[in-house]
């Protein structure tokens, strides 16, 4: 029985293709979404002065979220149609890379669903999907339905 249905958007209008279905599942199966947004991790170094060693200075790799105030803020307005309708709704913002954050995310949280949006391509291209995608086609630890936007 589907009662956890994960929803990785991006800020994207493909991403948001998504919605009116998650609707339809969350209304007709009681389930609960959980709505995630995976914020970049950057990469920098960050001097780390050493008490013990006072005239030494390391750098020391650190990672640093971007937009995480813009996520949860586009999280909360994506949300606000279905939380209107009854659908209970779970938001986080989680900085990382997405494809692994998603997968971590679903495993830790017990998902029973995931779904996600492609870019709907035609012709060879079909072969193809996007990186996020094809990574969750390869790892996800429970089903997962693409939609394809309509043209």
């Amino acid at each position: 029985m589907i009662k956890k249905i994960l929803v990785p958007l991006d800020g994207s209008k493909l991403a948001e293709v998504v919605l009116p279905f998650v609707e339809e599942l969350g209304l007709k199966l009681g389930a609960e979404v959980f709505m995630i947004s995976v914020t970049n991790n950057i990469q920098g170094y960050w001097p780390f002065e050493d008490a013990s060693q006072p005239d030494k200075v390391t750098l020391v790799p650190q990672g640093v979220c971007t937009r995480e105030d813009y996520a949860a803020m586009y999280l909360s307005s994506a949300a606000k149609p279905l939380e209107n309708k009854g659908i209970k709704i779970t938001k986080d913002v989680i900085c990382g890379k997405t494809a692994q954050e998603i997968i971590f995310y679903a495993n830790d949280n017990h998902m029973d669903m995931i779904v996600v949006s492609t870019h709907g391509r035609s012709g060879l291209r079909k072969l193809t999907h996007g990186s996020i995608t094809a990574k969750l086609i390869q790892q996800a630890p429970v089903p997962l339905t693409i939609i394809r936007p309509v043209k």
